[in-house]
């Protein structure tokens, strides 16, 4: 087993990373190879929890832009994101790495209610913890969900998967001649407007001394050497 630099994690995965190449919706063969891909680092000895988005099945903004309540295109869009812990869960549980899902919007016979004692208790037994439903609360993104998580499951640290390998001055699919950082003060990632995560993520991170890990993680086992201290990807510090 290798040496862990990182012991206690929690992985942020946006709701495309579920999607097909081409669309939205759920591909069940990219939830395998997130599913391996977490397997990896379970078997280092690390105790993972998981935050997903839902930006594959629904986006808030597409619905406040024709109108409808916010409050209501947020619950929808919480809604999506059972949906993909149910999928990530079924992928997981079938390559043996148990997992439990807890929703912050209670739906008991689907899965359990987000309680932090007992979140904690299954992270010690060496369980993958899925929180589905963000904050339970609208106007909060799923990227503040997994910082206020983060901090609640006393994270090492908080690791932002993304198909870029970093935070950027400028978007590198744009522009050839972007700027990558190896690392990056909070306050410098809000004033800069870099969109690492929201302004009320970074904030709490900030606030807690939480670092942020931004990464590709389907980039030559990023996720491994991540936690084994090895140079990857951006970290964003105090």
């Amino acid at each position: 087993m290798s040496e862990l630099k990182f012991k206690r994690v929690l992985l942020k995965l946006s709701g495309e990373s579920l999607a097909p190449q081409e669309g939205s919706g759920i591909d069940p063969h990219a939830a395998n190879e997130i599913a391996l891909h977490v397997k990896s680092v379970v078997e280092m000895g690390a105790d993972l929890a998981i935050v997903i988005g839902g930006g594959n099945l629904w986006r808030g903004k597409i619905g406040i832009e024709v109108g409808m309540d916010q409050a209501t295109a947020d619950y929808m869009g919480m809604l999506a994101t059972v949906m993909n812990s149910l999928v990530l869960m079924d992928a997981l549980e079938h390559i043996g790495v148990t997992t439990r899902v807890q929703t912050a919007i209670q739906m008991q016979s689907v899965a359990e209610p987000y309680i932090r004692r007992r979140a904690l208790r299954h992270i010690e037994k060496g369980r993958v913890v899925i929180f589905a439903g963000g904050t339970g609360n609208p106007y909060f993104t799923t990227d503040t969900a997994a910082a206020l998580r983060a901090v609640e499951m006393h994270a090492d640290i908080l690791i932002k998967a993304t198909k870029v390998d970093g935070i950027y001055d400028s978007d590198p699919r744009k522009n050839p001649a972007a700027k990558k950082f190896d690392t990056i003060r909070y306050i410098d990632a809000l004033s800069m407007q870099l969109e690492v995560m929201d302004s009320t993520a970074i904030s709490l991170c900030m606030d807690n001394k939480m670092p942020v890990l931004v990464l590709n993680l389907w980039e030559d086992e990023s996720l491994k050497k991540a936690l084994s201290g090895e140079k990857v990807g951006t970290l964003v510090i105090p």
